[in-house]
């Protein structure tokens, strides 16, 4: 109980560092003192601040993963699934802009594809589109979904992402349906 409140609050401490300052002014000096535990206490949970950024994405993910619901739209998942970053505009633009880029790039990816894998199968229920298809089209998405997402950070997150993702949904309403039927469709051609 002890070592997750104590993780929880290095992550906590960090991501209200990281909301203020760019990644590369952050110190492990600076984390212990405002977490008022010392540098042994640090790294005895993590090897360097890195491993605590990285954890904050896990973590996040997992959150998505765990809150997933069926009920609402992908529109209205994906925008949920992006509340941490919502929450937190000047720490994702932190990291974007740092060394470690890529970890916020796995992080957009994991919840994108979450997302849309989700999606793709709650739309296939009754439709006889193959896996590999399903699959193909969760990923055209999820690539498309990643690559807006950080556009979006690089231009410094001045849009609001609620209007941009609720108008993408409307301009591609029906589209994931239409490839997994396509996709039943080439099945039955494919076999005769």
């Amino acid at each position: 109980m002890a070592q997750q409140y104590t993780r929880k609050m290095i992550r906590k401490v960090f991501t209200k560092m990281l909301n203020e300052r760019p990644l590369n002014k952050i110190t492990v000096k600076d984390i212990v003192k405002a977490c008022q535990i010392n540098r042994n206490t640090f790294y005895y949970y993590y090897p360097d601040i890195y491993a605590v950024l990285s954890e904050i994405f896990q973590t996040e993910l997992q959150t998505v993963i765990d809150e997933y619901n069926d009920t609402l739209s992908w529109e209205e998942s994906f925008l949920v699934a992006t509340k941490f970053a919502l929450e937190n505009k000047t720490a994702i633009y932190h990291v974007y802009n740092s060394m470690r880029r890529e970890e916020l790039e796995n992080y957009i990816y994991g919840v994108s594809g979450n997302v849309m894998t989700r999606y793709v199968e709650k739309v296939s229920d009754g439709i006889s589109a193959s896996s590999g298809d399903k699959k193909l089209i969760a990923s055209f998405y999820q690539c498309a979904l990643t690559e807006m997402l950080l556009r979006w950070v690089a231009s410094g997150m001045k849009e609001d992402p609620d209007i941009i993702v609720k108008r993408i949904g409307q301009l591609f309403d029906g589209t994931v349906a239409l490839s997994l039927n396509r996709s039943a469709e080439l099945e039955d051609i494919w076999q005769k």
